[in-house]
């Protein structure tokens, strides 16, 4: 039994094996939280397998999370599918519409040209029917995205990576299982590192909060929080969040969402990946002073510069393809401070720290 939160370290489930809810969210129910994410249990970057469905967990704490099994299983007989394991499905995100009484799920799929799968159920842990195999919003290509519901009109909302170049946010139609309405654009970049991806989104006091990643693969980088007054923005750059973090690497992390507690009276906690835990080890020193992680900033920039031929290595082609079935997980408070929205380091924290509602 757990009785804290201990960010970066192996997190078991009540049956003693790793949760496998990658890139994921929460969902509250009742009394009950539901986290979700990818299943890597499979994905050890040495098959083709990137991921075996949608797993999901539930708990009463946030602390012990009891293993509910995969509620949007993979498709491994039938090549074609959005849900076969060798399809590079990420980040799904399920949001609940009050009128349709349905929970609607989207999946980014990474294809040619990529785009969202979108499936609907009558329960949070399905079984879960697919709507449409490709959803390309405002005709959009897919990439990491948040899917939210404003709190007062009800209105659906995606707000996605436009891949290597913008951030983009359309509005959802009336079953949130498509877009129709207004769409805008923001962050504008020509190509990675400084494109920004893993966008994630929370209201707090009326303000739009958005943190996003650089692009730079499956080694970190620095978030950038920005706010706004409205959905659609205009977007004010705050910087990056996360105090103290020499290695420039979000304390080695991407965050996936922003969880708001409902039991506590100013609790968002960033649920984030540590997608390669073995990276200080791998650099040792460099990691730490953020040396490596300037030196990934300029390989990325030789990747995507058109003037410059770039060779993959065999080197290269492994990082595209980790051991995800072993990533881990950093959970860990946002703290507002001064118009400052800061994310501070803790080796272990609890939510009983923060008051009641």
């Amino acid at each position: 039994m757990y009785d804290s939160i201990r960010p970066g370290k192996i997190w078991l489930d009540t049956e003693g094996k790793r949760i496998q809810a990658h890139g994921g969210s929460i969902v509250t129910v009742d009394s009950t939280f539901y986290w979700y994410g990818e299943n890597k249990e499979k994905t050890t970057g040495e098959n083709e397998i990137w991921h075996w469905g949608v797993r999901c967990y539930s708990s009463k704490d946030l602390y012990n999370w009891k293993d509910e099994g995969i509620i949007i299983p993979p498709e491994p007989g039938d090549k074609s599918s959005p849900l076969h394991p060798s399809a590079m499905m990420d980040r799904p995100h399920i949001i609940y519409n009050e009128k349709t009484e349905k929970y609607v799920a989207w999946l980014k799929i990474m294809g040619e040209p990529a785009a969202f799968a979108v499936l609907t159920a009558d329960h949070i842990l399905g079984p879960y029917k697919m709507v449409s195999p490709r959803v390309n919003p405002c005709g959009c290509e897919a990439g990491d995205f948040d899917l939210q519901v404003d709190a007062d009109t009800k209105k659906g909302y995606i707000i996605s990576e436009k891949p290597h170049t913008a951030i983009y946010c359309a509005e959802l139609n009336e079953d949130y299982t498509g877009a129709a309405g207004k769409c805008s654009e923001h962050f504008p970049h020509t190509a990675p590192p400084e494109a920004r991806e893993a966008p994630a989104h929370f209201i707090r006091n009326g303000q739009h909060y958005l943190i996003t990643s650089g692009t730079t693969g499956y080694f970190p980088n620095e978030s950038e929080v920005s706010v706004a007054e409205d959905w659609h923005g205009p977007y004010r750059i705050l910087g990056n969040p996360h105090v103290g973090d020499r290695s420039r690497t979000s304390f080695n992390s991407q965050i996936s969402s922003v969880f708001k507690h409902p039991g506590r009276k100013d609790l968002y906690i960033a649920l984030a990946d540590r997608w390669r835990p073995d990276l200080p080890e791998l650099y040792g020193k460099r990691f730490e002073t953020g040396e490596a992680a300037d030196e990934l900033q300029e390989k990325f920039h030789r990747i995507f510069d058109p003037d410059i031929e770039f060779v993959f290595t065999e080197e290269d082609a492994k990082d595209m393809r980790i051991n995800s079935s072993v990533s881990d997980y950093v959970w860990l408070p946002i703290l507002f401070r001064d118009g400052k929205v800061q994310i501070e380091w803790r080796d272990e924290w609890r939510i009983e720290e923060f008051e009641c509602c």
